[in-house]
């Protein structure tokens, strides 16, 4: 819900300046939250049908996302840093291959939101898996 006022705050801004009648300024405000929440639940339906796809390629593409970002995440705060420390023990002068981590924090971050969102979902009893 955040998000949707995060979105619809800019548009009531510029609501408020065009329109001096109160009640078309609520139902207009209204009309916007009603639109982006179907525009909200019409990609949840998306989801689900993605979800429940018999083929890896379309139901598959948010566990690959996952595990690519888990796999570079370990590569860049584990693996690189042993590799590292060891070829400085070996006496070995070898630069690794860096990344902007920054770009990927962000795809990682928001799955890991959503995924807080499920955990929450369940905790309160309303996820259905």
């Amino acid at each position: 819900m955040f998000a949707l006022d995060k979105l619809i705050a800019p548009v009531a801004g510029i609501i408020d300046k065009f329109v001096e009648d109160k009640d078309l300024k609520l139902q207009l405000q209204h009309e916007i939250e009603t639109a982006m929440q179907n525009a909200n639940l019409a990609q949840l339906e998306v989801n689900k049908v993605e979800a429940t796809h018999k083929s890896i390629f379309v139901a598959g593409w948010r566990p690959f996302v996952g595990w690519v970002c888990g796999v570079t995440m370990s590569y860049h705060f584990i693996i690189a840093p042993l590799l590292q420390f060891g070829f400085a023990l070996g006496g070995i002068d070898q630069d690794l291959p860096e990344f902007d981590f920054s770009q990927l924090s962000t795809v990682l971050m928001g799955m890991l939101g959503l995924g807080g969102l499920r955990t929450f979902e369940k905790m309160k009893g309303v996820a259905k898996g």
